[in-house]
């Protein structure tokens, strides 16, 4: 499995999750619960899929289970951040555990995708060195 397949859908469900969760929010005119929804519409959607969308472009590290493995931490962090940070806001101190785990989960798998990125950044730099003609 490529980690853009994984990415592209995951983003997806999210965003529908969060889309529902806003009309739900916006009936019920009860809004405490919005800093999970943005976090879940940021974190799900729109990371998730810029995540796809930069491994789609590179087909060698999309194929790598690194990446693969990056997706899938995000993903779990990010459910995790959300449960945590909707019952925090909206009442429930439980969730500050869960906001604790997800936002260092999270975080750990920026760094691992920025170490793809940057990788990647120092292998095609290397690459066009090697590539220019000597004189």
């Amino acid at each position: 499995m490529k980690a853009s397949s994984l990415s592209f859908p995951a983003a997806i469900l999210m965003v529908v999750a969060g889309m529902i969760w806003g009309i739900i929010m916006a009936v019920s005119r009860d809004h405490s619960a919005m800093p999970a929804h943005a976090h879940l519409n940021l974190l799900g959607w729109v990371s998730l899929f810029l995540f796809g969308v930069f491994y789609h472009l590179h087909p060698a590290i999309d194929r790598s289970l690194t990446a693969l493995i990056q997706v899938s931490v995000w993903i779990i962090g990010t459910v995790v951040l959300t449960i945590g940070v909707g019952l925090i806001h909206t009442g429930h101190d439980i969730g500050e555990p869960f906001a604790i785990i997800g936002s260092l989960t999270v975080f750990a798998a920026m760094l691992l995708f920025g170490w793809l990125v940057v990788r990647r950044e120092q292998t095609a730099k290397a690459f066009r060195a090697s590539a220019v003609p000597a004189e």
